[in-house]
């Protein structure tokens, strides 16, 4: 038996945009959609098709040009939908109907007002409909969470009988907790009859800052596809992050045993241009590509990674498509980082100036909170000018 490989979907282009004050173009639309064909996803979620004709063009474009990877779009399960997004993706490689319906009951008395029984029809007449327009259809139970087990084990087993062959778990409100999603996938692929050669997915928002958690939990526990965004954006407080989740397996390859499609040099260059494109920052802190993400601060952490970067580093910055600026100088720093920087910078100071520029360097940490190479070189330079006037002069004392 072989290493099991995890299905890479991304959400960024649909779920992603649908991130307050994001909207992306038809052009920044296929850019990113380039980007991520060549960082390795094996499903570009492209958009709603039936949201808006901008959105349907926009999918279109992609469907039409993108190739080497399976092109999704997303609808309601209603006919109108399903049909605006079978005309998008006609000319895709392979194409893929994201239909959803929710499933939990405040969602069905609160939203949708109707019952199991008709939910249940709905979601196996929509599948019947969408079958033969689409190379694969994934039916996700909205809510799926907070929905009563053994409904959503009937949902699906009828929605596979129906002609889905995937079928997705979401964590739409981010209320799972980790041990207990895991369990519900458990309880899905142990309990629903016909889910041999199904492919179960999981798809988690991080409104309590446990998307990547969950999603790790899910694939621990029988899902073989994972549904992700870009630098974790998505409605609310976003998706799970798929550098977050990737690095994570990538990693702890000891842990999960498992393998993706997923180019993980190309990781960076795809977060810097989601981030240019919708216009959001990137923490400095934020896990593998935030900009401290591989910088280090404290002296004794900067001391052991001179001797050994695995000391404090698990990942290269390298892995991800980072050149690593390694130190981030400040007034935890110690003599070595200081010493390594100047020499960084080409200076090669004696047992003395070393000293006296790292006393400066120290006063100046403690007043500025940001120090940058230019700060480094001024303090070695007054420095040398100070110990080339003594010499001049009288010893240095």
């Amino acid at each position: 038996m072989g290493v099991k490989r995890v299905i890479v979907f991304d959400t960024t282009l649909r779920d992603g945009e649908q991130t307050p004050g994001v909207n992306f173009n038809i052009n920044e639309k296929f850019e990113i959609a380039k980007q991520l064909a060549t960082l390795g996803v094996d499903v570009i979620e492209a958009g709603f098709p039936a949201a808006s004709n901008g959105d349907f063009e926009a999918v279109k474009n992609v469907a039409d040009k993108i190739k080497g990877v399976t092109i999704a779009g997303l609808a309601r399960a209603v006919k109108e939908d399903i049909d605006r997004a079978s005309n998008a993706l006609k000319n895709a490689e392979r194409s893929r109907l994201h239909v959803f319906i929710a499933t939990s009951d405040i969602h069905l008395k609160y939203k949708l007002k109707m019952s199991r029984e008709e939910t249940l029809k709905r979601a196996v007449e929509m599948v019947k409909y969408a079958r033969k327009k689409f190379d694969e259809i994934e039916f996700s139970a909205e809510d799926a969470s907070r929905t009563d087990w053994d409904f959503l084990v009937k949902v699906f087993s009828e929605v596979i009988e129906a002609g889905a062959n995937v079928i997705n778990i979401p964590d739409t409100v981010g209320y799972a907790m980790p041990r207990e999603f895991g369990e519900l996938v458990k309880y899905i692929k142990n309990n629903v009859p016909n889910i041999d050669g199904v492919i179960i997915s999981a798809h988690c928002h991080n409104d309590l800052g446990l998307a990547v958690a969950n999603s790790l939990s899910a694939i621990e526990n029988g899902a073989t596809q994972v549904e992700v965004a870009v630098n974790g954006i998505g409605e609310r407080a976003g998706n799970a992050a798929l550098e977050e989740v990737i690095m994570a397996l990538n990693t702890r390859k000891d842990y999960f045993g498992l393998v993706h499609g997923i180019n993980t040099k190309e990781i960076y260059n795809t977060s810097k241009l989601v981030s240019k494109l919708t216009g959001i920052d990137i923490p400095p802190n934020k896990a593998i590509i935030g900009a401290n993400a591989f910088r280090h601060q404290a002296g004794i952490h900067q001391h052991g990674i001179i001797n050994n970067r695995a000391t404090y580093e698990i990942m290269k910055p390298e892995d991800i498509g980072i050149n690593p600026d390694t130190f981030a100088l400040g007034k935890l720093s110690g003599r070595n980082a200081f010493e390594l920087k100047a020499k960084q910078l080409g200076y090669n100071l004696s047992p003395g100036e070393l000293n006296e520029a790292f006393r400066r360097f120290k006063d100046l940490a403690d007043r500025k909170k940001v120090i940058i190479d230019e700060d480094i070189r001024f303090v070695v330079e007054e420095t040398l000018e100070e110990f080339r006037s003594f010499k001049e002069g009288e010893a240095w004392a």
